[in-house]
């Protein structure tokens, strides 16, 4: 899923300058990073990295969505989080000089830029304002797999997994609580039980339960949830 150019009436602003992290950058820093970003094109279901793997710097997502999980020795895998414009992977791992955490490998085609652990570590000695910027990214990481973890490990209800997992990809600041939202999921039924840690055929059942629930509607790739109110209480019911 690409994300086009936005464009202003003076100049074309690339998308991954919206994320929070590029966002919060003072313009000294933002100008200085985006120096060092050369892009790179991944065909879908490409690995970037894998947890385990010995860390090789960081990876900011220009265009498209890159899937995060944690896997099993037996095959078992655990996603937790789809990574999109703007977002930076792999910050962790390059402060600390460890292995990955995770894998992360691109859902559609994308566009990604690779920087170096010393690259990294030479931008943030020049540019130590960053570091509060760099501690927050951090930290919305862990927050996103320590929601994923509870999801998934404390609920019991797969019918409210799915809700609260359609919820979150369909949610937009501007939207209030109970208007309508949609999402474009382009991933099969075997590959959103990964986020829910549960088989193919239960998302199949689950979701056919919503429909018939005129809970969400799906056309194509895009599913629509008309309230978001009435699929939170079914959720919980």
């Amino acid at each position: 899923m690409s994300h086009e150019l936005e464009t202003t009436n003076e100049t074309a602003i690339p998308s991954y300058r919206k994320g929070d992290f590029f966002q919060a950058l003072p313009a000294a820093a933002l100008a200085d990073l985006e120096q060092l970003l050369v892009p790179s094109n991944y065909p879908a279901n490409m690995v970037l990295f894998s947890e385990t793997q010995q860390t090789a710097g960081i990876y900011i997502v220009l265009e498209g969505e890159i899937k995060l999980s944690v896997n099993s020795s037996d095959g078992r895998r655990l996603a937790f989080h789809i990574a999109k414009a703007g977002e930076v992977l792999g910050l962790s791992s390059t402060l600390s000089g460890g292995a990955c955490e995770m894998t992360a490998d691109t859902l559609y085609p994308a566009k990604v830029a690779h920087i170096t652990r010393q690259t990294v570590l030479q931008y943030l000695s020049r540019h130590p304002e960053v570091y509060p910027v760099v501690t927050r990214e951090i930290a919305r990481s862990f927050n996103l797999a320590c929601e994923q973890l509870r999801m998934v490990g404390l609920s019991s209800s797969v019918h409210h997994r799915l809700a609260r997992l359609l919820l979150v990809w369909s949610d937009k600041k501007d939207q209030t609580s109970d208007s309508s939202s949609r999402c474009r999921v382009s991933m099969t039924h075997e590959e959103i039980g990964e986020f829910i840690g549960v088989s193919r055929e239960t998302v199949t059942r689950t979701l056919t339960v919503f429909k018939n629930q005129k809970l969400v509607a799906q056309h194509g790739c895009t599913i629509t949830i008309p309230s978001r109110v009435a699929l939170e209480n079914y959720a919980r019911s």
